[in-house]
């Protein structure tokens, strides 16, 4: 789950991660009382889900109160289109309003899991500013990668190790070590997947404060944290994504024509690709899990049937858990009450295969059924040319 730069802010304060003075705002009037209380130098921000929010004018500096409820005004209600948001934009509800920050470097700092070793890992570079992928591709050199065994923690010669990599002075080494440390606490304790400080800037006046924030965490942990659960911006995601999320569907919009409905992630990673070399592209990866009821199989064809995009059906069942005979009689259920208007191909095999079969062919619906995968891959791709 994401959530917005604000959130992650405050919930970093906690942690002891320094950060800028600030506060949200809805309207210019509130943008205006917040840079009153802070002397009235600040900075505006728009607060929505993506990166690239200052290229496309959604950032701003104000010299005054006055300036920041203009440019406050102008922020909000702003569809603001970046290279995350894709063409259509994101309408900016909120703005973050805090204190102007004078700056001397910027660099970065974040944690993820790589998934490679099983391990946290805190990156860190002098090139504060930049996306972490250019860094790793320009100047790889300056990408300095720790990971981080769960069992130990983080110990200080590691925080330290970070510093002098940053080539932070002397007499903010302390600070640093401190930051790196409660910013690994953090992620640790609030079971978060990515943590991503850009930049972090040291301030002439000789601060390191978090300038922005990125967090995202593990949906699989949120019953820990409920009031990360309150921070949920559902505005901020896909319809669709939401309506599946509110079946218990694990779905995740793309940009094809072709509607995936799998069970099992591995399997739907595979269904996905087979898709792709008959020639066509997955509408989205929707995974109904093995344990799918007939009642989860007729909402997966409500969200697939919301989605315009969704040419042809493609439905690929493994009977394990999920028996064949089971699948079916959902299939026919929820064609009959949604109203599917685009082919629907099925390949299943496992627990119960022929009962399925059988309950497909006596349902009277036109269903084209694929003897293997990339046959049922291949009758996709005809279908989409009939």
């Amino acid at each position: 789950m994401n959530i917005h730069e604000y959130q992650g802010k405050e919930l970093l304060a906690k942690f002891g991660v320094s950060v800028p003075k600030g506060g949200v705002a809805s309207t210019p009037d509130e943008a205006a009382e917040i840079a009153k209380d802070l002397a009235g130098r600040v900075v505006v921000k728009a607060q929505i889900h993506a990166g690239g929010r200052g290229k496309g004018g959604g950032v701003k500096l104000a010299e005054n109160v006055a300036e920041a409820k203009e440019i406050a005004s102008q922020i909000l209600g702003m569809n603001l289109v970046t290279h995350q948001t894709g063409p259509e934009g994101r309408l900016v509800k909120k703005v973050w309003v805090e204190e102007a920050s004078d700056i001397s470097r910027e660099l970065y700092l974040g944690i993820v899991l790589d998934r490679s070793s099983g391990l946290p890992t805190i990156m860190a570079s002098t090139e504060g500013g930049m996306d972490i992928e250019e860094v790793a591709e320009k100047f790889p050199e300056k990408l300095l990668k720790i990971p981080v065994d769960p069992l130990l923690g983080i110990w200080s010669s590691v925080a330290r190790k970070i510093v002098y990599s940053l080539d932070i002075p002397d007499d903010l080494v302390r600070d640093g070590v401190r930051f790196i440390t409660n910013l690994y606490k953090f992620y640790e304790e609030m079971d978060a997947s990515l943590v991503e400080i850009n930049p972090l800037v040291q301030t002439k006046d000789g601060r390191l404060l978090a300038l922005d924030a990125k967090v995202n965490f593990d949906d699989n942990a949120l019953t820990r944290h409920e009031d990360v659960k309150q921070m949920r911006d559902t505005d901020e995601e896909d319809p669709l994504e939401v309506k599946a999320s509110s079946f218990n569907l694990n779905y995740i919009k793309l940009d094809g024509e072709v509607g995936c409905m799998v069970n099992g992630a591995g399997l739907a990673m595979a269904t996905m690709d087979i898709i792709k070399l008959a020639g066509s592209s997955p509408a989205n990866f929707l995974d109904v899990g093995g344990g799918a009821s007939r009642e989860m199989v007729e909402n997966a064809f409500r969200i697939l049937m919301d989605d315009e995009s969704v040419r042809a059906v493609f439905i690929n069942v493994f009977g394990g858990i999920l028996r064949c005979d089971i699948l079916a009689q959902g299939v026919v259920d929820a064609v009959k009450s949604v109203n599917v208007d685009v082919p629907v191909i099925i390949r299943m095999e496992g627990t119960n295969v022929e009962e399925g079969r059988n309950i497909l062919e006596s349902s009277g619906l036109d269903f084209k059924v694929g003897n293997g995968m990339a046959d049922a891959a291949q009758k996709v791709v005809e279908a989409l040319k009939n």
